[in-house]
């Protein structure tokens, strides 16, 4: 009887002890197996020495958005103002968002005109003042392009010649028609495609900034896809942010050098990211307008240092399509503070003056060129 007593016993803690265990698995499992929310993932609250700080990510135009927030003020509303402006312009500013206003005045190119807010309407309109200054090198309406090459998404090969001559054809920020009284935007040509994504991330940050400052908040870093970066204000203390940049040949999280910002932005745009190979030449996702094809310039990258994102985030496509040489003189031309430097297939660095004496380089194989 004691015998038995003991199995039962026995038999009765394995049960026990299997329950817990499976309990354990499928509690671990959901967790490993869920999705975060498609725009965030939950906020963090830390201190830094004795300044409250925020930070969240956010997935949305189609990139990883890391915010970091300090002060004392800061709060989760904070972030759910900025979510909610995100998910705002993203419905705005999408052409590939079914029902957002780009979309809808692609739908109608060449038919009507389409009412739009007040933020795309500034923002097509900033587009086509750079497309302006810059000889049509920066064009929002490079929407068949990008279309038919298709870098990042899948696209391989060179496209046949008539294809790119077709697109081509209908690349042309003239023939965007603007009506600022009625709020309006139209294609003048059936097939054309209007693409703010050469402002969009930009544009994007300085909302959010202009947003922080409204809220007293001037202690951040605004980091969209590791492409346009913020450092609002300084650190708590009164540091400036230290930058890491990155290095084209590697991959992401790996640096060439460091730089330090306060109330800047860095922008880059490089080859090294979004590309295909075809007969031994690099096709990246920077396309010339003149040509319809990547621009071939022996770079590898550009990086723009505004205190402006939109302004960085257009100049640092327009530019890099210039080259060095244009580039360089048309940036220190600019009337604003705006540095550059550019990195070659030699790697080579050719920087504006102010970059100089600013870029700490930690790898012996860059050098500066000028």
């Amino acid at each position: 009887m004691f015998k038995n007593r003991k199995t039962a016993l026995l038999l009765a803690a394995l049960v026990i002890i299997i329950a817990a265990a499976v309990g354990a698995w499928l509690f671990l499992g959901s967790k490993g197996d869920s999705e975060p929310n498609s725009a965030q993932s939950g906020s963090q609250v830390s201190g830094d020495g004795e300044t409250k700080s925020l930070s969240q990510q956010f997935y949305i135009y189609d990139t990883v958005v890391n915010i970091k927030i300090f002060g004392d003020k800061v709060s989760q509303k904070n972030m759910d103002d900025i979510q909610q402006l995100l998910e705002r312009m993203d419905m705005e500013f999408s052409r590939t968002k079914e029902g957002s206003e780009v979309y809808n005045v692609n739908l109608a190119a060449g038919k009507e005109a389409v009412t739009v807010s007040d933020e795309t309407l500034d923002a097509v309109k900033r587009s086509i003042k750079y497309a302006q200054e810059m000889d049509g090198l920066f064009d929002p309406t490079i929407g068949p392009l990008v279309d038919l090459w298709n870098i990042g998404n899948g696209g391989d090969h060179v496209p046949p010649q008539a294809e790119i001559d077709k697109a081509k054809s209908l690349t042309n920020y003239k023939d965007i028609i603007i009506d600022e009284k009625a709020k309006t935007v139209k294609l003048a040509k059936e097939g054309m495609v209007l693409d703010l994504g050469g402002i969009g991330k930009g544009y994007a940050a300085d909302r959010i900034a202009e947003y922080l400052k409204e809220q007293g908040l001037d202690s951040a870093m605004i980091n969209l896809g590791g492409s346009s970066i913020i450092g609002l204000g300084t650190k708590p203390g009164g540091s400036q942010w230290n930058i890491g940049l990155q290095d084209p040949d590697q991959s992401r999280g790996t640096q060439l050098g460091t730089i330090k910002i306060s109330n800047e932005v860095i922008d880059a745009s490089g080859v090294y990211e979004r590309f295909f190979m075809q007969d031994g030449v690099r096709y990246h996702h920077i396309l010339d307008p003149r040509t319809g094809y990547p621009g071939q310039l022996g770079l590898k990258s550009l990086t723009i240092m505004s205190p402006n994102a939109t302004d960085a985030d257009a100049l640092s496509t327009g530019v890099f399509l210039m080259g060095v040489e244009d580039g360089l003189k048309y940036l220190e031309s600019l009337p604003e503070k705006v540095e550059g430097f550019f990195i070659t297939e030699d790697n080579k660095i050719y920087a504006t003056p102010g970059i100089r004496e600013r870029l700490v380089l930690t790898d012996p194989t860059y050098s500066f060129g000028n």
